[in-house]
């Protein structure tokens, strides 16, 4: 681990793996509050590092002091349940490689609190380290990358802004490799987090046109992108030509289809007259979302494959006054207890069932 001023939060995290790991590397990097000291009541070996905007330096230089043959990274704000750490002692047992492991975030977007899945590589042999000074990543030519099922918990976006941070460190790696499509695809996200849909817009075409064959991380930036062409309310025929480019990249993807719905419904209400056309896509792509159903092959906000999916077509057929379908929808959505469907239902299940 790399820490700094994480009191808050450590103890719950060493509390997740005091009886996993066989010891606790942790680097600090100044913290000013009671962190090392939460460190050292849990035995870990703690090292200071002087932090040179550098997230991959600091990575390394804790993996250096680990005697550990696999090695397991965690931050601060994350942890795992009990059970997670069987699934690990079961992995390490197999053959070496890059272990991914999900990554379940909680954060709040439209004043609703959502929950998405990254997969990310986090547990690994001894040997191998980190690039990249920002968002960095598992560097491996030789070792496989391989899916588990081991999920970790994450909410440090929770209520939390790190934007002013990362953007400084993003745009100096960019200052030095100004076709980093990866590098360019973060900027963009902390531009759109900030509201700065114009900004962003920039540096999403910018990475999309520098995109290779080999960028995991392109069904994600298809989507982030088509949710920014929409909060733009510009560049609408942009976001027609990348949804039909990509359609048939990505049609096993349920976040694809889910913005793909919204972005046609805000194209239709942005003129009428111009794209009344495009109307019956909005029930088309929702229902796609729920023949795909949810996934774990990309990284996806829970929801759009089963009630966010369900909802929206809710409130599809009821601005078409299908009630019947309306209520379907709304009570597959409610099934899960979506608040949302939940209350539409309350609201409006008297007088739907008049009207019926």
């Amino acid at each position: 681990m790399i820490v700094k001023n994480e009191s808050e939060k450590l103890k719950r995290c060493l509390d997740s793996v005091k009886d996993l790991v066989d010891e606790m590397i942790i680097v600090d990097t100044g913290s000013e509050d009671a962190t090392k000291e939460i460190a050292q009541s849990y035995g870990a070996k703690i090292f200071d590092y002087i932090w040179v905007q550098d997230f991959a330096k600091a990575r390394n230089f804790a993996l250096q002091h680990s005697t550990g043959k696999w090695n397991l990274v965690l931050d601060a704000d994350e942890y795992l349940n009990k059970n997670e750490c069987e699934k690990i002692k079961e992995f390490i047992k197999g053959p070496k490689c890059i272990g991914r492991i999900k990554q379940i975030n909680k954060f709040i977007q439209d004043g609703e609190i959502k929950e998405s899945q990254a997969i990310i590589s986090r547990l690994f042999p001894k040997g191998i380290y980190y690039v990249g000074a920002i968002h960095e990543q598992v560097h491996s030519a030789k070792l496989p990358r391989i899916n588990t099922n081991i999920n970790i918990y994450h909410d440090g976006y929770f209520l939390t802004n790190k934007s002013d941070r990362n953007i400084q460190l993003l745009e100096h790696a960019i200052s030095l490799n100004p076709n980093d499509a990866y590098m360019l695809f973060q900027l963009a996200n902390e531009y759109r987090i900030l509201g700065e849909y114009e900004k962003a817009s920039v540096f999403f075409q910018k990475s999309y046109i520098s995109l290779t064959p080999y960028d995991g991380f392109k069904s994600l930036l298809v989507v982030n992108y088509l949710y920014n062409i929409i909060a733009n309310k510009s560049d609408w025929q942009q976001g027609l030509d990348i949804i039909s480019k990509e359609i048939h990249n990505l049609s096993d993807y349920p976040d694809f289809y889910f913005v793909c719905g919204y972005f046609y419904m805000e194209l239709v209400f942005s003129n009428v007259n111009e794209y009344i056309h495009y109307f019956s896509n909005i029930e088309q792509f929702y229902l796609k979302c729920l023949e795909i159903g949810e996934t774990d092959k990309y990284d996806s906000v829970k929801g759009t494959g089963s009630f966010r999916a369900a909802y929206n077509l809710g409130v599809f057929y009821e601005t078409n006054n299908n009630l019947i379908k309306a209520k379907y929808y709304y009570e597959l959505s409610a099934i899960e207890q979506y608040e949302p469907a939940v209350n539409r239902l309350s609201k409006y299940k008297i007088e739907i069932n008049n009207k019926i």
